[in-house]
């Protein structure tokens, strides 16, 4: 499930309507709609303000909306998946622990 759908449904399931959501973010119902339909990105600063409203935990929230950053940029990759794998590779190898000799 894209995040822009976790985002609808969660909002649907706790009775809040579109226009609770886009007061919240200061900005305009129409905007909100294009953010839960996938036609505009979310703006990084308001995933505190959404996460809060959904009653979820921030870094979840977070998590879910960087990947959908991530696949929008390698979606149309013919090797979407081997990049992916290459892209944990390294992320595993910067993320070990470095000791001083």
């Amino acid at each position: 499930m894209k995040f822009f759908e976790y985002i609808r449904q969660r909002r649907e399931l706790l009775g809040l309507t579109q226009k609770d959501i886009a007061e919240a973010l200061s900005v305009d119902v129409p905007m909100y709609s294009r953010y839960e339909r996938g036609l505009r990105p979310l703006k990084e600063a308001h995933i505190p303000i959404l996460a809060s409203m959904l009653n979820m935990d921030y870094e979840c929230v977070r998590k879910l909306w960087v990947a959908d950053k991530v696949l929008s940029v390698v979606n149309k990759e013919k090797n979407a998946t081997d990049i992916l794998y290459i892209v944990a590779d390294r992320l595993t190898e910067n993320n070990e622990p470095k000791y001083e000799s």
